[in-house]
This record gives structure tokens, sequence and C-alpha cells, in this order.
């Protein structure tokens, strides 16, 4: 059964070491994509480092990928851009699931995490007048 997710949440990144990280979905986008503007390949192996804002003191971690891809991506302006593409894992709603994400300097961006069709398909449906759903739900099992 799909679970209902609004136009924006938060959600972790257990493998990344990041929390309470702000997505907004976006049924227009296909792939998803992750803010990392520090990263490097080097010797067949992704190293990326991911700054988690929540934390009160700015914190960094770098992380190899030896099975990272290179995928074209197509942006909202319509140029084609080449990225790197990891898998991972995101937490939402209490339940892990796998998840490519392409890796964006979205620093620019209201939200660091862009949540695209390939992931949403099959699991979720988007109510647009929802927000936090998945958020307001981890709160309260604290």
């Amino acid at each position: 059964m799909k679970k209902i997710i609004g136009r924006k949440d938060k959600a972790d990144f257990p493998d990344l070491g990041l929390e309470d990280v702000a997505i907004k979905i976006d049924t227009g986008a296909y792939t998803s994509s992750i803010h990392c503007s520090d990263f490097e390949a080097k010797d067949g192996v992704l190293y990326a480092y991911f700054s988690d804002e929540n934390k009160s003191k700015k914190s960094s971690k770098r992380i190899a990928f030896p099975d990272y891809k290179e995928a074209k991506v197509k942006s909202s302006n319509g140029i084609i851009q080449r990225r790197y593409l990891i898998k991972s894992r995101i937490k939402l709603f209490g339940k892990l699931y796998k998840i490519s994400l392409t890796l964006a300097d979205r620093k620019k961006m209201k939200n660091p995490v862009l949540i695209g069709r390939k992931f949403l398909n099959k699991k979720f449906i988007v109510d647009t007048d929802k927000q936090n759903i998945s958020f307001k739900l981890k709160s309260n099992e604290h």
C-alpha cells in the first residue's frame, strides 16, 4: 500500500550520517539529488563529504563510494549535466528504503535534497497540501 507524502518533509540518511534533512518532493524530476559540493573520484572510488547543517557545529564526514556511476541529468532549465550517482538509504515513516542520489551543488536551493519520481514510484502518493508527515510521526515517537 502506498504512503501519502507531502510536498516537503525531513528524512534521515543513515549511511551518510545525516538526520532530519529537509527534502522537497518533485514529481517533475526523474532522479533524486543531494547537496554535495566537495567530492573527488580517485583510483576508481568516489570520495564525498556531506555536511549536517542541523548540528550546532558543522560536521563533515568523508564517505567512500566504490560503486558510484556517472549519469546525465537534465536540470530544470533544460541543460544536461553529468553528475556522479551513488546508492544509499533514506529513512521515511520509520522505514529504510534504498535510493539512488545524484550529487549536485544545491547550496542556493531551499532544500538540500530533491526526491524524484524514480524513488517515489510504487511507494508514495504526493499530497501537495501536506508537509512534514514523516517528520511529525518521528517527533511523536520520542
